[in-house]
């Protein structure tokens, strides 16, 4: 046994200095991460800020510019053009010079001043459905406002009825937190994903493949050897990058740091573990590299980082069972936001630990199958 854990952490040494003395390893492991999160957690959000959009106004009254001064306000809005006709309206939208018009009728006055409905319309650029509905309900919120400012003064004395939205863990209802609490999970598969995916290709490349065989290291010591780094590599990159999302990005940590690592560490186990897989069956790095990518593209598509997988269909769900993105992505989430600990996030472990428990040995068999 001690001689066999001395040819483990040989081993173990030998990966760690073939990774960092390999320019492309060390590359992997230091700059797509840092890049990628950067990108991303800037750019991956669902907010809206400065959307275009113009105005036809024909009430031209202190209640229509009283209305209006509320858009003008918002952050969200940027007034880009004020239209004369209904005839100018088309073009924008056509031409995408605004995402959105708002059209006063003539009577809006009138029936604010008499206290019955008065309708105002938006026409809204709906080939992206997305942006055209979230514009919609920043619409909503502030007519809604405008309207129970209304009835503040001019029906002081009557009974009102008034929603009052709150929400639990995300009170701004930022998606920046949703999305970058998330995503040290995905950038550390990636990066262990192509750490392990090149190891056992990149002996090949090299040449040194053989003589590894002839050493006294039996196949199962030569995985591990290769994985540990692999495991330690994307473990540090996906903390960092959690503490990044807490102190660069303002996102909370409200969970344990304990269930925080232990999840990163199952889930990258089993990536690990497909990634020795790929790597077994690969002659060279570039099959390697596009071994990995093929499973890297169906695991965040399907792993509920942008998309809820109860959107899916039900055969495509339960197909995301075997997904390993699918618990941490979730775990994450709840560790952050929800302050979850390890017993609260214990049901996504044990599905990576099956996971694990399967692609390790697989990679294992595939690995010994091809020395022979």
């Amino acid at each position: 046994m001690i001689e066999m854990l001395q040819r483990i952490v040989t081993l173990i040494i030998k990966e760690f200095m073939l990774i960092l003395i390999d320019p492309k390893s060390r590359f992997v492991i230091i700059v797509p991460p840092l890049i990628q999160f950067v990108i991303f957690s800037y750019s991956a959000t669902f907010d809206l800020q400065n959307v275009e959009y113009a105005v036809l106004d024909e009430s031209n009254t202190e209640q229509s510019r009283t209305l209006l001064s509320h858009f003008s306000g918002s952050p969200h809005f940027e007034l880009v053009r004020t239209l004369d006709t209904t005839a100018q309206v088309p073009e924008l939208i056509n031409t995408q010079k605004v995402r959105l018009v708002l059209h006063i009728p003539t009577d809006f006055a009138d029936r604010v001043t008499n206290h019955e409905s008065a309708n105002i319309q938006v026409i809204a650029d709906g080939r992206n459905s997305n942006v055209a509905s979230v514009a919609l309900g920043y619409v909503q919120d502030i007519t809604q406002q405008y309207g129970a400012s209304l009835q503040t003064s001019t029906m002081s004395s009557s009974p009102q009825v008034v929603l009052v939205q709150r929400s639990w863990f995300n009170r701004n209802m930022e998606t920046r937190w949703y999305i970058v609490s998330s995503l040290g999970g995905i950038i550390s598969m990636v990066i262990a994903m192509l750490l392990s995916a090149l190891s056992v290709a990149r002996e090949r490349e090299s040449g040194t493949f053989d003589q590894l065989l002839v050493s006294p290291f039996q196949p199962a010591e030569i995985l591990i050897g290769k994985a540990v780094p692999c495991v330690f590599f994307g473990l540090v990159d996906a903390t960092l990058l959690s503490l990044a999302a807490a102190y660069w990005f303002g996102v909370p940590f409200r969970g344990s740091i304990i269930a925080l690592v232990l999840v990163l560490l199952a889930f990258l186990i089993a990536v690990v573990g497909v990634g020795l897989f790929i790597s077994s069956m690969s002659v060279t790095m570039q099959q390697g590299l596009l071994g990995a990518f093929v499973f890297i593209m169906p695991s965040v598509l399907l792993g509920g980082f942008t998309t809820p997988i109860s959107n899916m269909p039900q055969w495509l769900q339960n197909a995301t069972l075997i997904n390993p993105l699918r618990y941490v992505v979730q775990a994450l989430r709840e560790i952050f936001l929800m302050g979850a600990d390890f017993s609260a996030t214990w049901h996504y472990v044990w599905p990576l630990l099956i996971i694990s428990a399967v692609t390790m040995p697989a990679a294992a068999v595939m690995f010994r199958s091809r020395t022979q």
